[in-house]
């Protein structure tokens, strides 16, 4: 998303939109099968977990343009990346961290029994005319200027008009799919001439307050709580005429603009490309950008409903939210409409354990030096 940067503006709108959906703890994967953990990350001997990550090509990848992008990162991380690297090609085995050099500290999880929130997010891609034409009748903004001690105008006043055509950037064959790269704050946009997508990275807002269109269709009565997702909206849209699907978007008076640039890889908030399933976007007053995670992650069938099974994946944080706080994480699924079909049904629930090269039993997790923020101090429980 971003210029994923993005994500440090207005992340965590893809939960709002989804309206805080609940279900039996075994539907989403909370399990609550570990134990009490009485510390946000803690020390263990080796994590609780089975079969092997799946994804080590796709990390090494991401490691790799870590290389590239933030050498100063790849540097105060190489130590345990390198450990990691020889880990998974001796075969990834939980049960052998220790023999790379390899401490695991287990996430307390949302309940404090090792259950983390997992949620998705993704990059659009939509289909747009640089000039009106038939289908193509919604415009997407570029951010206009600000005028003192006023605020830009709402989502509604937006769409009837209150912004010049100058400030216009494209137009679109869909209100919903502005809506939903809006949601996400950047996305690919083709414009059918042949060239390459055009990258639309995040611009700005309006500055008004966000409001959960989801949450909106739940009060109404028009998706039960259960079976609100991202497809859920788009089903209702799809079977509402327009001006139904306009007055259900301006009940959220937010809104993003957009800063077009030729084609551009994704990129979050630490400004390095991302790889998909293997970046997440995270707490940086937790988990310090460039900190890898052994995770086990529920896996959905194709409609969004949990298998019973998980899968183990290697994952770097590279990008944030405003509501990504504590033990929850924020899978990047990709681009276009399938990793977006994946990304709108998870909130979910598996297990993470954050991996660091091990100096002593006792040892910082991290410096204060190394986040430039709120260092974590932990120490071992499980010697």
């Amino acid at each position: 998303m971003k210029g994923c940067w993005v994500k440090y503006v207005i992340t965590g709108a893809l939960l709002a939109l989804l309206a805080g959906c609940s279900s039996k703890p075994t539907d989403r994967g909370q399990q609550y099968k570990d134990g009490k953990l009485d510390q946000p990350l803690e020390l263990v001997n080796q994590p609780n977990a089975k079969g092997r990550p799946v994804n080590g090509r796709d990390f090494s990848d991401q490691v790799g343009a870590v290389r590239v992008a933030s050498p100063g990162m790849f540097t105060r991380q190489k130590d345990t990346w390198s450990a990691i690297e020889g880990w998974l090609m001796s075969g990834g085995d939980t049960r052998q961290l220790r023999q790379f050099g390899l401490d695991a500290f287990q996430m307390e999880g949302v309940d404090n029994y090792g259950n983390v929130q997992f949620t998705g997010y993704y990059t659009p891609v939509i289909h747009a005319r640089y000039t009106r034409q038939g289908e193509f009748q919604y415009p997407l903004y570029r951010m206009p200027p600000r005028s003192k001690g006023r605020r830009l105008p709402s989502r509604a006043e937006i769409y009837s008009g209150a912004l010049d055509e100058r400030y216009v950037v494209g137009y679109s064959n869909s209100l919903i799919d502005n809506f939903m790269m809006d949601v996400q704050g950047s996305g690919y946009v083709d414009f059918g001439d042949g060239r390459p997508l055009m990258f639309f990275g995040y611009g700005g807002k309006n500055g008004h307050g966000y409001h959960s269109i989801g949450k909106t269709l739940i009060d109404r009565g028009e998706v039960k709580r259960e079976d609100m997702s991202m497809q859920a909206i788009r089903k209702w849209a799809d079977e509402h005429n327009p001006a139904e699907v306009r007055e259900l978007l301006e009940t959220n008076p937010s809104f993003v603009f957009f800063k077009p640039e030729d084609f551009a890889p994704v990129r979050g908030a630490s400004a390095v490309p991302l790889v998909a399933k293997a970046s997440v976007a995270a707490d940086r007053s937790l988990i310090p950008p460039g900190t890898v995670l052994l995770a086990e992650v529920p896996l959905l069938d194709n409609n969004g409903k949990f298998t019973g099974k998980y899968e183990m994946r290697v994952m770097v944080a590279l990008d944030v939210g405003g509501a990504i706080k504590g033990q929850h994480f924020d899978i990047y699924q990709g681009i276009g409409a399938d990793a977006g079909h994946m990304a709108g049904f998870f909130n979910h629930y598996g297990r993470v354990w954050v991996l660091r090269s091990a100096p002593g039993a006792a040892a910082t997790l991290f410096s204060n030096n190394q986040n430039g923020n709120n260092g974590s101090m932990l120490t071992s429980a499980n010697p």
